[in-house]
């Protein structure tokens, strides 16, 4: 197909849901992606996070080849191995509990959603989230998420959701009653804008969660998966949770979620209480199961941390040298630049300089390059932002 083809079948077949770039991309390989001009692309927010070890990543490319020619799927109420080995090593990555494995971070918090309700017993039902969070698209998720905007329009939500400043625990406090069955959180806030959850605030919500007998659950669609630097979030604030919910980075590009229920709740979801049809398919927990070697093998949490705090060390020199950045904040590879300014400009001008990155909230930056970025893609990258900013400058 040539390109005016491509945009033709967009506008005549498919829904303008998302406002779309004028790329079509054909090839991807680590950080680099190359469309079908041939023009190369450093991308630094691969997939909204989905490629965290890169694009087409060695190990996984090789599960994704050796799977597909034997078993694509199998229905769920048979017994898999790859579902077996990804659920053991997930575990041993987190907290013992049991897996329930879905399609997407939303279907992920919806299971979680309704698991909070077993555990309310129909007594207790509410869950407070936090403004500004994001937990995704479907009814029930999109109630939880404390962002009007993705709200608007599908309205009447289902009820029971409540949504309290981040980093607020004065304010949680006084949000729970009779009816609060759960705290749901996003360990940094990603759609929101990078905000990074403080320690005390973390130790103090699970606090609360012990002593008022609430689910404390931890939306780590995005955070999962070494993009903080550890495996999981949760693990920068020595806190467990009660649930976890995961996604995007686990399937190195295929579609995947899961919940993880700590052992002392695990027995609440039983047959027949929940389901879907591709969940934890042999194909999909085979990538990632190669996901989760590439992260341990290629020893990704390490270059993460190191890595992110080049990122930052650079982003802050830029923030020395041009005003118009606000705050530069982030853990590991998940960074955000909050400007003075609407982003959508310096967006724009480091897409045609051939930098990928994204803007939330207006006036954020979001950068998440791959785990295994290079200091050579960061110092190439940073030479383009500042490029951009440099030309915002003057605008």
């Amino acid at each position: 197909m040539k390109k005016k083809e491509v945009f033709d079948c967009y506008d005549q077949f498919i829904f303008p849901t998302y406002s779309r770039l004028p790329a079509i991309f054909v090839k991807g390989k680590g950080s680099i992606l190359t469309d079908m001009d041939g023009k190369k692309y450093l991308d630094f927010f691969p997939g909204w996070g989905v490629s965290n070890t890169g694009h087409c990543h060695p190990k996984v490319m090789a599960a994704v080849r050796d799977q597909v020619s034997k078993l694509i799927h199998i229905p769920n109420n048979f017994f898999g191995i790859n579902q077996a080995r990804l659920a053991r090593e997930i575990v041993r990555a987190a907290f013992p509990g049991k897996l329930f494995f879905c399609n997407s971070g939303a279907e992920a918090n919806e299971a979680a959603i309704k698991f909070s309700r077993l555990f309310g017993k129909g007594e207790r039902y509410e869950i407070i989230s936090t403004v500004n969070s994001f937990h995704g698209r479907t009814l029930g998720a999109l109630s939880a998420t404390g962002q009007a905007k993705y709200q608007k329009g599908f309205e009447p939500l289902p009820s029971g959701f409540i949504a309290v400043p981040f980093n607020d625990i004065e304010a949680l406090k006084k949000a729970v009653t009779g009816r609060t069955v759960a705290i749901m959180l996003e360990p940094v806030q990603g759609e929101g804008g990078i905000n990074v959850a403080a320690t005390e605030y973390m130790k103090a919500v699970r606090a609360l969660c012990n002593e008022k007998d609430l689910l404390l659950i931890l939306d780590e669609v995005q955070t999962g998966f070494g993009r903080t630097g550890k495996m999981f979030a949760y693990q920068h604030y020595d806190i467990e949770p009660d649930l976890i919910t995961m996604a995007k980075g686990l399937g190195g590009g295929l579609p995947i979620g899961a919940m993880l229920a700590a052992d002392k709740h695990a027995h609440l979801l039983q047959p027949g209480m929940h389901g879907t049809t591709f969940g934890g398919s042999p194909l999909v927990t085979k990538a990632a199961l190669g996901v989760m070697e590439a992260i341990r093998k290629d020893k990704m949490l390490r270059n993460a941390r190191s890595m992110g705090e080049y990122l930052i060390e650079k982003l802050n020199v830029l923030k020395a040298c041009y005003p118009i950045i606000r705050e530069v904040r982030g853990i590991g590879l998940m960074v955000g630049v909050e400007l003075t300014i609407e982003g959508k400009g310096i967006f724009d001008e480091c897409f045609k300089q051939g930098l990928i990155i994204n803007c939330t909230q207006g006036k954020v930056l979001r950068i998440m390059p791959a785990l295994n970025v290079t200091r050579k893609q960061i110092d190439k990258a940073m030479g383009i932002l500042e490029r951009a900013m440099a030309l915002a400058v003057r605008a």
